[in-house]
């Protein structure tokens, strides 16, 4: 893992060699937990792979049990009333069945909530209370489920794992790049909205993956990383490739693998609108940077969308994610504001033009991206 510099495909990014380290060296019995939640509604390429080849993610699982001395695997995925198994429910009691594994595995399924996948919720979910972050440290690694050292890790990271274990690092390294080796599963967005799951290597430039995903016209700008994400002007995106170091000099990140393209004849304030008011309602209501803060800025955020805004409005913009940030027990309102700042930045010819109360036309128009419906925010139920 250190050899290829194996990184977390989930959204942080983090080296796998180094959370597995530290879950080996904790005291106690050791739990890994696959996150198969992928909370980002836009976000496909979980899903996918967990449709198409559940056992990798368990091979990956089983693997990195092995390595740090752990005694059960926990799948924990949303929960879907509609389906009355899972692809992965039913490989877990295939291999049950054939004796396959040597570690204990069984699936868990928690609230289809934006925050509940997010590792502190996740854990405090499987240890008995509601999947709603919490402040750290501890870590995971350190006090996890049940107060047990715990790997938690999503699925496409431990199928990387998996075909790291089977072919070796030489093999990993024949695709990528020299720093980032080895490929990533991306969700890409056309300029209708539809989505297309691919697998990449590290370094493939942007603009070759939208001709992958049937993009013909020259977008205005791209949304990288996912709802927490970062907007970019086409002029810098064209030239950028799938790659951490490419996208951290130009203030963004892959984040959960997600590019989404924002076509001619679209307004990226009302898109973005679109997206803040949602995020608002996702919060977990526990933490005064999400409860009043997140609102605000959604509010805020619309009027500039409606061309109802002053000056003042965009200060307010300004001053308010500045607050939020690093100011939750997770990370919600950081990715809230991370989306705000860059749209103001990319957007400028439009939030001049909406400041002179000029809204665009497609501020009545349906977003791009998919938006489920909002949960009740008040119902305790929601996060059982």
């Amino acid at each position: 893992m250190e050899r290829v510099d194996l990184r977390g495909r989930g959204g942080a990014g983090f080296p796998l060699a180094r959370k597995l380290r530290a879950v080996r060296d904790g005291r106690g019995r050791k739990v890994v937990v696959v996150n198969g939640a992928e909370s980002e509604p836009a976000s496909k390429k979980d899903a996918v792979l967990m449709h198409h080849a559940p056992h990798l993610p368990l091979d990956g699982a089983q693997l990195a049990a092995r390595i740090v001395g752990a005694e059960e695997i926990i799948v924990w995925i949303h929960r879907d009333p509609g389906r009355a198994a899972h692809p992965i429910e039913t490989a877990v009691a295939e291999r049950a069945a054939a004796g396959l594994d040597g570690v204990f595995t069984r699936v868990e399924r928690g609230p289809a909530r934006y925050v509940a996948g997010e590792s502190s919720a996740l854990v405090r979910h499987l240890s008995g209370g509601w999947a709603k972050p919490t402040m750290s440290p501890p870590h995971a690694t350190e006090r996890g489920v049940l107060g047990r050292p715990t790997l938690v890790s999503n699925a496409e990271t431990l199928a990387q794992l998996a075909l790291l274990g089977r072919h070796g690092p030489d093999w990993f390294r024949e695709v990528g790049t020299g720093d980032e080796p080895g490929t990533t599963l991306l969700t890409l967005y056309d300029e209708v909205g539809r989505p297309t799951v691919v697998e990449t290597r590290f370094g493939t430039s942007i603009a070759a993956l939208l001709d992958v995903a049937g993009v013909t016209t020259e977008p205005r700008a791209v949304l990288v990383g996912g709802y927490s994400g970062t907007w970019l002007p086409w002029s810098t995106a064209r030239s950028l490739s799938i790659s951490q170091r490419a996208l951290h000099a130009v203030g963004a990140s892959l984040g959960v693998g997600l590019v989404a393209v924002l076509p001619e004849g679209r307004c990226g304030l009302v898109e973005t609108s679109h997206l803040v008011w949602w995020l608002a309602g996702e919060t977990a209501g526990q933490c005064g940077p999400c409860v009043n803060g997140l609102p605000a800025i959604a509010e805020a955020f619309d009027d500039l969308a409606a061309g109802a805004a002053t000056s003042t409005t965009i200060a307010r913009l300004r001053r308010w994610t500045e607050m939020v940030t690093g100011r939750g027990a997770c990370h919600h309102p950081d990715g809230v504001s991370t989306l705000v700042r860059s749209a103001l930045r990319t957007f400028v010819t439009e939030v001049g033009a909406h400041l002179h109360h000029h809204p665009c036309a497609g501020h009545r128009a349906p977003p791009l991206l998919p938006l489920p419906l909002a949960a009740d925010q008040q119902n305790p139920q929601e996060w059982e």
